[in-house]
């Protein structure tokens, strides 16, 4: 109830309509069943990155609880969106790339609100996995050269099947398969200023520049080590910020106890940023993402960063109001 009062539903209504609906200069008849609401679909796509269902999944809950139907603003003898029109919907949105343009519409809200960006800006990556594809090493080495394994082109349905834009990386001496979902957010309010997805080979800092985020109110960049480089420093100073990044010490050259202690010091603003990846991992079904291919990662991912923002924007509200 406090989500479907607090999002201002009808500001994303005329980007959701350019992109989804036929203009009726181009329909060939007028007859037919109505399009659902396009805010109808949209409140369901939000819903169902809350609690990270399936498409059917969704439908069903929609049907089965009245708190669902009612979020969707929807009566009981109003036509619940099925799965398909469901994934028919999200795929315009990703193929168009408006969940970028609709986290940003919310973003400007956010501002107007009084919640600007303040206190630095923390810039981390986390991964977000997906089912993990059992290849062979010849289909795997053939996929990272950007090509199809023969076999795949001689079985279509097996090759739909297969994301060929995930990849493996290892942390922790764990290996992982998917994602990075590469975020920046902002000191004070812990809301996502800026996002971007790439495969999970890509290195943090590969998509620092992208980033940085000139409306926060104080120039210190806060990231940890792996972050740190003299070509990183060199471009935050030219850009004019303030490096707080970590520093890391090597093999015969150790911290001194001042870098430590200073490490330590950035570590209590920088460690803020954590807490977004745990909610994200700790709501319904985690981080994991069930779609192929980048672009619908990318669809996925950036709901997923849009319904956190959401959420907090609760949360903000509360102890304001406390």
């Amino acid at each position: 109830e406090v989500i479907a009062r607090l999002v201002p539903w009808e500001d994303f209504r005329a980007e959701i309509e350019a992109v989804v609906l036929t203009a009726d200069s181009d329909k060939k008849s007028s007859a037919g069943r109505k399009p659902i609401d396009v805010l109808v679909m949209f409140r369901m796509l939000v819903v169902q990155s809350l609690y990270n269902l399936s498409d059917a999944q969704a439908e069903y809950q929609a049907r089965d609880r009245l708190s669902f139907t009612r979020f969707l603003a929807l009566g009981i003898e109003d036509r619940i969106p099925d799965g398909t029109t469901l994934w028919l919907f999200r795929e315009k949105l990703a193929k168009a790339g408006l969940i970028e343009k609709l986290f940003e519409q919310f973003g400007r809200h956010l501002e107007a609100k009084g919640y600007m960006a303040r206190g630095g800006q923390m810039v981390d990556a986390t991964i977000v996995p997906v089912p993990k594809q059992r290849n062979s090493r010849e289909d795997n080495e053939a996929v990272k050269a950007g090509k199809t394994p023969g076999e795949w082109e001689k079985k279509p349905t097996k090759n739909r099947q297969k994301d060929k834009d995930a990849r493996w990386t290892k942390k922790n001496n764990k290996s992982f398969f998917g994602y990075k979902n590469h975020v920046n957010a902002d000191a004070k309010n812990k809301l996502i200023r800026r996002y971007e997805v790439s495969d999970a080979s890509v290195h943090d800092s590969q998509t620092l520049d992208g980033l940085l985020n000139k409306d926060n109110t104080s120039q210190d960049v806060y990231a940890d080590s792996a972050y740190r480089s003299a070509e990183i420093e060199a471009k935050l100073k030219a850009r004019g910020f303030t490096s707080r990044i970590h520093r890391r010490g090597s093999r015969n050259h150790p911290l001194s106890q001042s870098q430590q202690e200073a490490n330590r010091r950035k570590s209590k603003i920088r460690a803020r940023v954590e807490h977004i990846f745990g909610a994200q991992q700790n709501t319904p079904g985690g981080r994991i993402v069930r779609t192929i291919g980048i672009v619908r990662a990318r669809a996925k991912i950036g709901l997923q960063n849009l319904v956190y923002n959401i959420r907090r924007l609760v949360v903000l509200g509360r102890l304001a109001a406390a």
